[in-house]
């Protein structure tokens, strides 16, 4: 935390632009401007609050007794692409204060939850690059992993 007021305070007295490179999002909300890149390719660059407009709406997550047949009712009466994420539906929805009532009333069956949000820079990363930051993080912890056990056993030959 010190550092960040420091990293702030600094370029508010100095009036200099700072590189920052993070895979927390939450730090990213500090930036002015954020280019977000995927597997080496700057695949968008924009302004904190520009970036989560471009999400469309309100995240929309759901669990039911049935999220399969959830999700077709969702996609076929609603026309809205949902993903399964964490075991739960996850889709956006452009007013999720009028949405919720009808979805209720067209679903026939138990909803264990529903949460609805503003857009996040997670979202904004999920959206553009088709996978969560945490999947891409495991994904690169898997890889070290698996180079250190060869380098290990090589060591043992």
């Amino acid at each position: 935390n010190h550092i960040w007021e420091y990293i702030l305070d600094l370029r508010r007295k100095k009036d200099i632009t700072i590189f920052l490179t993070t895979h927390y999002m939450d730090e990213a909300e500090n930036c002015d401007r954020i280019a977000i890149i995927d597997r080496g390719r700057i695949i968008a660059l924009d302004t904190p609050d520009n970036l989560k407009k471009s999400v469309g709406g309100d995240v929309i997550t759901l669990d039911t007794a049935d999220n399969e047949k959830a999700q077709k009712i969702i996609e076929s009466r609603f026309g809205r692409q949902v993903a399964i994420q964490n075991g739960a539906l996850r889709f956006e929805i452009e007013d999720s204060d009028r949405f919720i009532p009808q979805l209720f009333s067209k679903l026939d069956m138990e909803v264990i939850s529903i949460n609805a949000r503003r857009p996040t820079l997670d979202d904004v990363f999920l959206n553009l690059a088709g996978r969560a930051i945490r999947e891409e993080s495991a994904d690169a912890l898997g890889i070290a992993r698996a180079v250190v056990r060869a380098r290990r056993m090589r060591g043992r030959s």
